[in-house]
């Protein structure tokens, strides 16, 4: 039977538009045109300038025939034209594309030769790079290659010669490009919400980067879920510690025009620097990968400012945090919303929600608590840990453990041109994580692992993220990941690699690694316990994640933990 609805008004002009963020700007610089907006060393814009720099930006792309259906990339680190490229390209049409500034040469040619990109944007210091994979394209074109537009953004922290070199070679200067174009551009909005906004890349340990696609839908609900989980108030001061372009910088360019708030641009991660910015701007709020939170905690006296002059909010998904980390921060005045999610769902999209009766608990327990993953963003319709067997959801015991599934309008569009990736991570009508975990009897998830990351040792699994949290306890170490390595006995055993706290005596490895398993075994089950332990600095994204896949290949090289002669 039909069902049927008590009217039958039809959709128009006046009542119904396509969701994009790209209004938020808008009003922004309609309530607010004399407040500072984006602060990046001695340069500051208001939001009116923003506005007009972003519609100059539509507009000059526009003349040069960019559109619905083309691709914009940008490789750049924090800085303003990577915050106006978040309004800017979508404005005139376009999709915008985020490139890691940390990738190699022939990655970043494939990522610009799979999005076609017609244009590319590059900061001076990264000029280099661009061309090298451009010049990577053109060889292995054989013949029919079109090179795309070239942008350079100055920046007067960089050394001038590579200015000057990139114009050398026939690059636009970027307020050149700006300058031809309309700060009264009439940009359109999009006339569907599911016409793509941004395209990024995973940083996926998969041979090849897998291209996700979101649309402006998504944006725009992500953006006003991001204040509303982080108690982000009105005219926010944020500091861009996290990469814009990792995942859109969670959607946080969107949201801070949503606000009204005012973005610090930091073109160099380090702790001073953000003890610096949160002493001179009063930054109330930013968010960083617990690499970047342990290295806060760390810091020498010398490039700290503490005690903090007021609460600072601090939000950090990207790898499970350490509960010593979490509890560390706390210690300094941070707030910390621990929250989880992938580039395919937009950023984060699970919080470790705080409760009030959570405030009177000892620290270890709150930071244990808070080191979950949690429940979904308001954003976000259904979220569940099913079972890899028979896709049913698993029980909220804390113990059985299965796949986190996500399904809902922050979830991507899909991989670009990739069909049978986009069948496997859909399949049964849940966007399949990959990563494992469980439901705890209050409804929160808690990651256990990756599904490839898991240590099966004599039948029995290991959780390397429960092994890692352990190792951050232990007093002398600063960094810690585990994976598996052949075992002669046990087919695989927990293979701990560890960066030591400066000031630690390293002259006797053998005696530390010794210390570090004993102290293992008095927190945790016997087989738990690290059977190797190296030490040296950790591999990691462009990101800040420990990129496990290379420790693996290194304990591979390793060879197998040899059964005792006893």
């Amino acid at each position: 039977m039909e069902m049927r609805d008590i009217d039958d008004l039809p959709k128009n002009a006046a009542n119904y538009m396509a969701l994009t963020p790209l209004w938020f700007l808008e009003r922004a610089a309609t309530v607010h045109p004399t407040r500072k907006a984006v602060i990046h060393g001695s340069r500051t814009y208001t939001w009116l300038q923003t506005y007009q720099r972003c519609r100059r930006l539509a507009s000059a792309l526009s003349k040069s025939s960019i559109g619905v259906g083309s691709s914009v990339a940008i490789i750049a680190p924090n800085i303003p034209a990577l915050y106006e490229a978040h309004f800017g390209i979508p404005m005139s049409g376009a999709v915008v594309n985020t490139i890691n500034i940390r990738l190699n040469a022939s990655t970043i040619a494939f990522l610009l030769g799979h999005s076609q990109s017609t244009v590319v944007i590059v900061d001076q210091e990264f000029f280099n790079l661009a061309e090298d994979a451009l010049r990577i394209m053109k060889e292995k074109s054989q013949g029919n290659f079109t090179p795309p537009l070239v942008i350079v953004i100055a920046d007067e922290s960089c050394n001038p010669e590579t200015l000057k070199y990139a114009l050398g070679q026939g690059a636009i200067e970027y307020e050149k490009f700006l300058e031809s174009g309309d700060p009264d551009f009439a940009w359109k909005p999009p006339q569907d919400e599911w016409q793509s906004i941004a395209l990024g890349y995973t940083s996926g340990t998969t041979a090849s980067p897998k291209g996700v696609v979101l649309h402006h839908r998504g944006a725009y609900l992500m953006a006003l879920s991001n204040p509303i989980i982080w108690e982000m108030n009105e005219g926010a001061v944020y500091l861009w510690t996290l990469p814009m372009f990792h995942c859109n910088g969670w959607c946080f360019p969107w949201t801070l025009a949503a606000v009204c708030g005012t973005n610090i641009c930091l073109r160099q991660v380090t702790a001073k620097g953000v003890y610096s910015a949160i002493a001179k701007y009063r930054v109330t709020h930013f968010c960083a990968a617990p690499v970047v939170l342990n290295s806060i905690v760390n810091a020498p006296p010398e490039e700290t400012i503490l005690p903090l002059p007021h609460v600072v909010r601090v939000m950090t998904a990207g790898a499970a945090p350490p509960p010593s980390v979490l509890a560390g921060m706390s210690q300094k005045g941070f707030r910390v919303t621990h929250t989880y999610g992938l580039s395919e769902t937009y950023g984060p999209s699970t919080v470790c929600a705080w409760k009030p009766e959570w405030d009177s608990l000892p620290p270890e327990t709150q930071a244990r608590l808070n080191a979950r993953q949690g429940v979904r963003y308001v954003g976000l319709e259904c979220l569940d840990v099913i079972s890899t067997q028979t896709g049913q959801p698993v029980p909220a015991d804390g113990k059985t453990i299965g796949e986190i599934v996500f399904r809902g309008n922050i979830v991507m569009k899909g991989y670009l041109k990739n069909p049978k990736a986009n069948e496997e991570t859909f399949a049964n009508g849940w966007f399949h994580s990959g990563d494992l975990g469980v439901k705890n009897p209050d409804g929160y998830i808690e990651i256990k692992d990756r599904s490839k990351d898991i240590i099966i040792s004599g039948g029995e699994n290991i959780s390397s993220v429960e092994v890692e949290n352990s190792l951050y306890l232990h007093p002398a170490v600063m960094e810690a990941s585990v994976v598996a390595r052949a075992d002669e006995r046990w087919g695989e055993s927990p293979c701990a690699f560890v960066t030591l706290k400066p000031g630690v005596d390293k002259s006797d490895e053998q005696r530390l690694a010794e210390d570090i398993m004993k102290f293992c075994r008095s927190k945790m089950p016997a087989y738990w316990v690290p059977k190797s332990v190296i030490f040296g600095p950790l591999p990691k994204t462009a990101t800040g994640k420990i990129q496990k896949h290379v420790l693996r290949a290194k304990a591979k090289e390793l060879g197998p933990v040899r059964m005792s002669k006893l």
